[in-house]
């Protein structure tokens, strides 16, 4: 035997309307009444209690702060917080101008599209020849910033170089790019450790 489920309250509304337009068959006989659904009662939710805080109670950790990101850090700051992915004492010896390095390119005054080629160039001779450190010169920019229409930040080529170095045909020869020491141009150089030519 089948359970038969109780209608809703929209139905059962919807079943009186229908119901009270239509002619009835037998007028003298009583049509059936569907009884009026009982609402069921819902259980009282329990409101949440507050208890205010004494300030003495607050604890903001350090840990749980949320960390913000400087999408813009300066560069030199990005490169000396990259990864050492060379010998760690050959990396500090480099860093503290110790080593000199086996060749260098001067691309201080030169355009973008002057640059890039005679970079790419360079490297990838130097790779060929066996050298693995070479310094790279860009030149630290022009005195003053450019506030033209379209301005240009000081020292495009210190800022463009390490994505080239960055990009391929070059990634694939450049293991580590740090900047120079004071020695060898500091901000405005780069050391450029290569991989060794297999």
């Amino acid at each position: 035997m089948t359970s038969r489920r109780r209608l809703t309250s929209e139905e059962l509304d919807l079943w009186n309307r229908i119901a009270n337009q239509a002619e009835r068959l037998h007028p003298k006989a009583k049509a059936a009444s569907v009884p009026a659904p009982h609402p069921k009662a819902r259980p009282a939710k329990a409101k949440p209690r507050i208890e205010p805080v004494a300030p003495e109670r607050v604890c903001y950790s350090p840990a749980r702060a949320v960390p913000r990101y400087d999408l813009r850090a300066p560069l030199p700051d990005q490169l000396n917080g990259a990864p050492v992915r060379m010998d760690r004492k050959a990396h500090l010896r480099m860093k503290r101008g110790k080593t000199a390095p086996d060749a260098r390119i001067d691309l201080h005054g030169m355009t973008l599209d002057r640059a890039h080629p005679a970079l790419t160039g360079f490297i990838l001779t130097a790779q060929s020849r066996g050298k693995r450190l070479v310094l790279v010169i860009t030149g630290k920019g022009r005195r003053s910033a450019d506030h033209g229409p379209i301005p240009t930040p000081r020292g495009i080529l210190k800022h463009q170089v390490p994505q080239w170095l960055a990009m391929p045909p070059l990634s694939q020869a450049v293991l580590q790019v740090t900047p120079a020491h004071i020695s060898h141009g500091g901000e405005g150089a780069y050391y450029v450790y290569l991989r060794k030519r297999k």
